[in-house]
């Protein structure tokens, strides 16, 4: 299906601080500021795992550090290829939506084993990217658990954002049902938040399609689908998202 291609957005790269602090010492910085307790709850409480290195530095203090770097780069990709978890969420905060390309987001998001990760790259600037849209699109269908997150907590975050046309997220909406049976607990739960945030935008006729696919899944054969739809309803009758 066609959709309109988004408009480049406005470069932020004048936000970038004069003389900012080198990976070196940015990374020293992330490190002092971790906490092993952060770091245990990062598991235990959120069920973020990963594979990486990981200091334990808050959401807090990373976007703390992110102000006062500002937008940068080629910074975000330094960042990016320390490999540690906590300079790969600051690159993400840092990194300007104007210049991300397609074959950054690939390399990223192949890179990416967690719901923590994932969601702060789309929400705080996938979303903002002309690319976003394709990316969703071929995400969708991706066999890896994370990429087939990144497709629907992009498509959330683009609807959350208003980033997108009417016929962009009724696409978005084609896409939900199709993946809606896969049970994965990353994916169905981006599945069903993708979901929730369409329906709650002001647009009569995206409030109306989400809402009569909330109910097709509600009625569901397929327990995961079932799930998805009746979560969806619960979350329109309250008015939220």
């Amino acid at each position: 299906m066609a959709t309109k291609t988004k408009a480049a957005p406005k470069k932020a790269t004048s936000t970038k601080k004069a003389g900012a602090p080198n990976v070196k010492a940015i990374v020293a910085e992330l490190k002092r500021s971790g906490s092993a307790a952060y770091k245990a709850d990062m598991a235990k409480r959120y069920g973020i795992v990963t594979k990486a290195e990981v200091y334990g530095t808050s959401v807090a203090a990373l976007r703390a550090m992110a102000k006062k770097v500002g937008y940068d780069h080629e910074l975000s990709e330094k960042l990016w290829a320390t490999g540690i978890h906590d300079a790969r969420m600051l690159a993400t905060m840092v990194d300007d939506p104007a210049d991300v390309t397609p074959a950054q987001m690939e390399r990223w998001v192949k890179d990416m084993d967690n719901w923590g990760i994932v969601d702060t790259a789309c929400f705080h600037y996938w979303d903002r990217s002309p690319h976003a849209f394709a990316k969703i699109e071929k995400w969708s269908k991706a066999k890896d658990e994370f990429v087939k997150r990144a497709a629907f907590a992009l498509l959330a975050s683009c609807a959350l954002h208003k980033q997108g046309t009417d016929e962009q997220m009724l696409r978005g909406l084609e896409l939900i049902e199709r993946e809606a049976s896969d049970n994965r607990n990353f994916v169905k739960k981006a599945n069903n938040w993708a979901l929730r945030a369409i329906g709650g935008k002001k647009s009569p006729k995206l409030r109306a399609a989400a809402r009569e696919l909330a109910e097709q899944l509600a009625s569901s054969d397929n327990a995961t689908e079932r799930w998805n739809g009746k979560d969806a309803l619960r979350a329109f009758a309250k008015g939220g998202k």
